[in-house]
């Protein structure tokens, strides 16, 4: 998992320093654009050895919660690291990735995916993708059905509730920026960014029925 953060963020053009406890895992030539350090994340005197203190973003993607409550915790306390990423790996433990332990977004990989195929599969209803811990929000996608009574209608004619943005529309192949001329139309994917207590003003907007509507049925 580690490995393959690392990978992606060197693509988008940022500097990775990759840090591996486990001497068969030490690889450096499978990255070699990355600063390798063998070292156990967990221990203060190896952080230090890395100087933790010059990152921007820490990211604990072990598969142990316990090694990444522990990480985040040191990065955050010790070395002000400005943004903490953690992996939670068992759904039970994910009430503790918060700020109390150092995280700043909790990243849940059994609950993406089940949101992932959730959001495959519903059209018409609101689908939690992640939610942001330091704000407390949401993003959320919604698809609408075909026959949807916004279809033709320009983004700027949605009643949108306040405390929600719209991304982005992604509409087949496409990923549109919104403005508010561009329209609206059946099958649209609508990815919102929104606090919980506005999902079902949302909902209404969209002419979508309420979630207790929908789970009743």
């Amino acid at each position: 998992m580690g490995l393959a953060i690392a990978k992606e963020l060197l693509i988008s053009g940022h500097t990775v320093m990759v840090i591996e406890r486990n001497a068969a895992n030490f690889l450096p030539e499978l990255l070699p654009r990355a600063r390798w350090v063998h070292a156990d994340a967990c221990e203060l005197d190896s952080l230090e050895e890395a100087e933790l203190q010059n990152v921007d973003v820490m990211i604990a993607a072990t598969g142990d919660d316990k090694a990444n409550l522990v990480v985040s915790l040191l990065a955050k306390i010790e070395f002000a690291v400005r943004r903490v990423v953690a992996r939670v790996n068992d759904p039970v433990n994910e009430w503790l990735f918060d700020e109390s332990w150092g995280v700043d977004v909790a990243v849940s990989t059994p609950q993406m995916i089940a949101s992932l195929v959730e959001e495959a599969v519903t059209i018409g209803d609101l689908v939690r993708l992640m939610t942001f811990r330091q704000s407390k929000a949401n993003l959320v996608e919604i698809t609408l059905p075909e026959d949807t009574a916004l279809a033709g209608k320009p983004v700027r004619r949605l009643a949108l509730p306040r405390d929600v943005a719209l991304v982005t529309i992604l509409r087949g192949a496409r990923v549109i920026v919104p403005t508010p001329d561009d329209p609206i139309e059946g099958g649209d994917e609508l990815l919102f960014v929104t606090s919980v207590e506005v999902e079902d003003q949302l909902r209404q907007a969209l002419g979508l029925a309420p979630a207790e509507s929908v789970e009743s049925n």
